[in-house]
């Protein structure tokens, strides 16, 4: 079992306790507003019990479970896009070799080879894909189907993976483990999801894209990435090994890049004429639902720990 740092048991416990708050809540909303209907804030809170509990078990689990996880996570969501999107039936030889990426990908992290790890997806399967497609032989939707398969694969696996290779990384704040890093960047994804909804819903009149998503308001935008912002000034050097001031533009990257993912996967749901990619997480949706911001802030956070630090 994985030994967990003292700011990330922490973190940890922070989020149970924030969690049962919101259970509390409901509780005392539900009995004191009896006919009131509050059975989709039941399903949200039970669902984010469940999440959250296989998270802290996953990151106990010795390393290699945890990166197994993930795979696994980036399995389901890849399968998930493409049972959304149109796709050929000449498609599933290509689909399969997508989906024989995933192991390779996670493998290149588990082992550290950054620079393998790196290019693989974006240009190895990138190449390799429209190949296969080419030896079938089937021209017609030739680029739309190219695209729309290797654009599932970066985001559902390439994207994805680099909060697994947060765990690889050496730690840099001994108090708060490579754990710590992962656990900023999940908890910090989400809560920019929250404060931007509490504040478009308290403040809200100026819409950003109502054609994409018309309950995203620029007071919203700008309230949320503020108090993302300021809490990452204080937070980032208790899980990471950023600095105050480096954590400022952590959180000015999580802030923005979230509220893009958000937008990205917003677009596509429109585009198909779907309110949910699935029904997978009762309450919230399918995966991509639940991960559409992770999905944007993940790499670039990464990223930008990587080229300071390591």
């Amino acid at each position: 079992m994985t030994s967990i740092p003292i700011h990330s048991l922490h973190m940890m416990a922070a989020i149970t306790l924030i969690l049962v708050i919101g259970t509390l809540v409901y509780l005392y909303l539900s009995r004191r507003n009896p006919t009131k209907d509050y059975h989709e804030l039941k399903l949200r809170i039970r669902s984010w019990w469940w999440m959250i509990g296989i998270v802290f078990v996953v990151l106990y689990l010795p390393t290699q479970y945890t990166l197994i996880f993930v795979a696994f996570l980036s399995f389901m969501a890849l399968k998930e896009f493409l049972s959304i999107v149109p796709t050929r039936m000449t498609d599933r030889r290509v689909i399969f070799w997508a989906y024989l990426s995933i192991p390779f990908q996670y493998y290149w992290l588990s082992i550290g080879w950054y620079g393998m790890y790196i290019i693989f997806i974006p240009v190895y399967m990138f190449l390799y894909l429209p190949m296969v497609a080419v030896l079938i032989g089937d021209t017609k939707g030739f680029i739309r189907s190219a695209g729309i398969i290797h654009w599932a694969l970066m985001l559902t696996v390439f994207c994805v993976s680099h909060m697994a290779y947060l765990l690889v990384l050496p730690s840099k704040n001994p108090e708060a483990g490579s754990m710590g890093m992962l656990l900023f960047l999940l908890v910090f994804t989400q809560f920019n999801d929250v404060c931007q909804y509490v504040w478009g819903k308290s403040f809200g009149k100026h819409k950003i894209v109502p054609k994409v998503s018309p309950n995203k308001t620029w007071e919203g935008f700008i309230g949320g990435a503020a108090t993302i912002i300021v809490t990452s000034y204080f937070v980032a050097p208790y899980l990471t090994p950023l600095t105050s001031v480096q954590g400022l533009v952590a959180g000015m990257i999580i802030a923005f890049s979230g509220f893009i993912g958000d937008l990205v996967i917003s677009s596509v749901k429109r585009d198909l004429q779907i309110k949910d990619t699935s029904q997978f997480i009762p309450g919230h949706g399918g995966i991509l639902d639940r991960i559409d911001s992770l999905m944007f802030t993940a790499p670039l956070f990464f990223h930008y720990i990587y080229y300071l630090y390591y």
